[in-house]
Formats: C-alpha cells, structure tokens, sequence
C-alpha cells in the first residue's frame, strides 16, 4: 500500500476539507462518460465540439477539416453537433490526396468552424491511413485505395461499419468527390439542398432552418442553451454581479439548474460551483470587507464545460447577425425548466427565475418589464402546469411589446418575426374553435401538452437517441475486459471501483445535503435529487 505524504494527511484531518474532496470527485465521475477509458485516456479537447470552437477565424482559414485518428475517433463521432459526417481516408504520402485536399478544404469552409455558411449540419472529417495507429481502423471501413470519402450519421460510424458492398446503408460511399462543386452537389442531391461554396454567413434564405414549419428542428437547441447559459454566466462574473445581496438568488437558480438543466454538461458544471460557493462566495462577504469577491476563482469551474462553442447558434440562427442567438437560448432554458419541474417545485422555481433575472440580466429595459410581469402575479403557481404556462404567457407578451417596436424601428428579424407561439403550423390543435377576449383562441390544455413535449423529450431527443444507438451495441468480450465499438477497453476492475465510488457518493450526498438544510440561504435542498 502506498502511503500519502504528510502535507496530503494533514489536509485530510479536516473533516470539511474531506467532504469538499470526495463530494467533487464523485460527481465529477457521476457526470463521466459512460466510456471510463475515454474520460481516464483521451483528452476533452479532441472532442468536435472542442474543435468547432478553437478553429480561427479570419479571411485565410486553413485546416478547417478536423483530423480524426484511432484515439479520438468515437470521441469526436459521438460529441459533434452535426447530422451527418463525411470522413475522407487518405494517406499523407499519396499525390492525388494531396492535390484534393484544397478542393475538401472549400467545402469545409461551408460547414465547418463557427464562421461557417451553415454551421452543424455536416462534420467534415479526414483520417490519415498511412499512420500506423489508424491501419486497422481503415481496414474496419474496408479502405483499399486512397482517398474514399464516406458519408452517413455520425453514430452510425461508431457502431456500424462499411465492407464496401453497395447494400442499403446509413454510411454511403460519395463517388463523385474529385473537386468541391462535385462533393457539394452530391450533398444537396442527399439532403434536397441547395448549399453553394460561395454562400456566406446570414446572407441567403436557404441557410435558415425551418424550425416554424418543423417542429423536430428544436432537437439541434440543446447546443444553443449550453451557449446561452455559458454567456449568461460569464457576463455575471465580468461584471461582478455576485454580491452579499444577489448570492442567495445565485444559489437558488444554480440549484434549479442541478436538477433540471437540460443538458447534462451544465448540471454537471452547476453542481461544481453550487459545491464550491460557500468558499468562493462567503455569506459574510460585507463583515469582512470584500463586496466583490475574486470572480477569477470561479472562473475555473466552466458551467458548461469547456468544450461550448462560441457564435455557434443553430436552431437560434437569425438571418441577421444581431437577431436571436443568446436571448432565443435563453428562452428555451426558462421553459425547458418551467416543464421538468415537480408541482412541489414550481412556486420555488417561478421566484428563483424572477430574481435571476431580475438581479442578473444586463438588459435593464427587459429585466424590469419581466419582473414587473413576475410582481403582477397575485397567487402561488403551485403546479407545473401554472409555472409553465405564465412563462408562455409572459414570453408571448414580450414578444407582442417588441414586434410592435421593431416593427416601427425596422430592428427585427425579416425571416423570424415575433408572432403568437406556438403558431398553427407547429401545434394546430393549441387554437381552439371559439375565440373571445378570455383565452385568446388557445386551447391551454393543447398548448402544456405542446409545451411538456416541445421543450422536455424533443429538445434532448438528439442526446437520447444518441445514447441509446451507441449503447445498444455494448458487448461484453472474454477475459476482464468490455468492448464498445471502437472504443478504448474498460477493465472490469474499474467496474468495481465505480461501484465502490458510488457507494462512497450516496454517504457524502447524505452529508452534504443534511449541511444544506442548516443553512438559511439554501431552502431546498431537493433539487440536487436528479444530478
């Protein structure tokens, strides 16, 4: 058995000290991938969504292909944002691959990076088949001669694969591909598009997504609400807005957010920092003279993870550069909690939304109008059904007040007006027959159900469904070992110590949550139930 150093023992006799430890790891591993090799071996910054982040901006943008290789393979499959992935196997020594990688490099710049004409449709991709460490991987996809460009769902190169044979299939071989025009008319003729090498950013009407018309398109805003959340906090932290009288309202939505955020990366990231503020933020940050706490210190604690790409709006696209994006993903993470939230919850969740942004939003004309809005609320919303439909309600105001001003300024959105949601083409049913003064022609009891389905299943379905491909084809092999498609092995033994972690979680968890309960500022300690 190997023995700690002094300095670890010592720091470890404080019993709080050991709580903050355990209590971290182990939700950082309850959040881990469900691949522990990948976690322990592959660095998170291979990820696509890593990637589409870091790629520079600028007139000359080379390299706009991401580089696939044996180790990041799955990783990057499994992360990206896009629908469909073209991956080019190649090899560097070969001439002819060489003399195409300009024309691959034009068509990346249509769908790669955030710069990009139509940004998370397709991933472009390549993989280097004279390295060594890629040979079998090129052999699983029947490569036998250089380039093949194949095209199909990003899962379905991780689970399925390709023998060459023109069979039905999700992965397909693109035939065509010896210049840019060529592999992007093969693509418009697969989607019905109608993509040009020529097309820039907001400047055509084909480049926006028919998410009025195509209520499946909600799916893709899942990535949109990580951004918005992770603006929304590094805004608080620029401006220093967590103060001794704002840190209760903090804590109260960081609490809404561990249990009901939509994305698992940003409950993950709210639970660090929710387990971390007592230290950042002391509750008596006047008595000790320090109104403005060091916001560097929570800056290493990234509320979504550090692989949320910037300027990355999909479903939030506008067709203006200056339209939509954050605000569009900050609406849809105010009702995707208004749905998720218990009846017992909603009253504390409809306060800790109204003082978040009451407190935090850094627009003042629209924080005031939506606490007023809050202030005329007369009795407790006590069900999901109340909370949920006073935020459609408020959100359908806000965008009445602002049609008209838009309207008069010519500010708005051409492409995406405000109007009445959900319109007829989403939810045709949400219109009742008879219409009077009282209800407006809605039917609310079709609009919740409109609502719980919209902005609950639908808007993580792509997560799900993702999940659930790639699992289903987890096998257990011979020996000590489990093998997932091309994944890195997981030893049994690991197994083992997960279980004992988990055991170790529940304690702590037990702990932790029965020193929330002393504490004045942290009134309900039940949201953590669902991290």
């Amino acid at each position: 058995m190997h023995h700690l150093p002094s300095v670890i023992l010592n720091h470890l006799i404080s019993v709080s000290s050991m709580f903050k430890l355990f209590t971290t790891l182990l939700i950082l591993w309850s959040f881990g991938s469900s691949s522990l090799s990948s976690a322990l071996l592959i660095s998170p910054t291979l990820g696509s969504r890593s990637i589409l982040r870091t790629i520079k901006r600028g007139v000359d943008r080379p390299g706009l292909v991401v580089d696939l290789n044996a180790t990041n393979f799955d990783t990057v499959l499994k992360e990206t944002p896009a629908t469909y992935v073209i991956i080019e196997f190649y090899a560097h020594w070969c001439p002819a691959c060489r003399n195409y990688k300009p024309q691959y490099e034009k068509v990346a710049r249509v769908f790669n990076g955030a710069d990009a004409a139509h940004p998370g449709i397709i991933l472009l991709t390549r993989l280097d088949c004279a390295n060594k460490l890629n040979v079998k991987l090129c052999g699983i996809f029947s490569v036998r001669y250089f380039p093949v460009l194949l095209w199909g769902p990003p899962s379905k190169f991780v689970i399925a694969r390709y023998d060459g044979k023109k069979v039905k299939s999700e992965i397909n071989l693109i035939e065509d591909w010896e210049t840019s025009q060529l592999i992007l008319q093969w693509i418009n003729t697969q989607l019905k598009s109608s993509f040009e090498l020529e097309d820039e950013k907001f400047e055509h009407e084909e480049v926006l997504q028919l998410n009025v018309s195509d209520s499946g398109q909600i799916a893709r805003a899942i990535f949109d609400v990580e951004e918005s959340t992770t603006i929304f906090f590094d805004n608080i932290l620029e401006h220093k807005m967590i103060k001794s009288d704002t840190r209760t309202t903090l804590i109260k939505f960081l609490q809404l957010m561990v249990a009901h955020h939509p994305s698992r990366r940003c409950r993950k990231g709210s639970a660090e920092v929710l387990v971390n503020f007592d230290d950042l933020y002391p509750s008596n940050i006047s008595s000790i003279n320090k109104d403005e706490p060091d916001t560097d210190a929570l800056r290493v604690y990234k509320i979504c993870g550090n692989q949320v790409p910037r300027g990355y709006w999909m479903f939030c696209r506008g067709s203006k550069s200056d339209t939509r994006g954050f605000s569009c993903g900050l609406w849809i993470l105010l009702h995707s909690l208004s749905v998720r939230v218990d009846d017992e919850e909603s009253q504390f969740a409809f306060k800790a939304t109204c003082h978040f942004i009451h407190n935090f939003f850094l627009c003042q004309e629209c924080r005031q109008h939506f606490y007023k809005m809050c202030s005329s609320v007369s009795t407790p919303l006590n069900t999901t059904r109340d909370f949920a439909l006073w935020l459609w309600t408020v959100h359908n105001k806000v965008n009445e007040r602002l049609m008209k001003t838009e309207q008069v300024l010519e500010t708005g959105d051409p492409k995406f007006p405000k109007i009445p949601f959900p319109p007829k083409q989403l939810c045709p049913k949400c219109y009742s027959e008879t219409e009077n003064e009282t209800n407006n022609n809605w039917d609310h009891n079709e609009v919740l159900k409109f609502l719980l389905d919209y902005y609950g299943n639908m808007l993580v379905s792509s997560y799900k469904d993702k999940d659930t491909d790639i699992m289903s084809h987890v096998s257990i092999g011979s020996g000590d070992v489990a093998v997932s498609g091309t994944a890195l092995v997981v030893p049994v033994g690991a197994a083992v110590g997960i279980a004992v972690a988990s055991c170790l979680f529940g304690a702590v968890a037990y702990l932790w949550r029965s020193r929330q309960k002393n504490r004045k500022n942290l009134f309900k300690p039940q949201f953590l139930k669902n991290v």
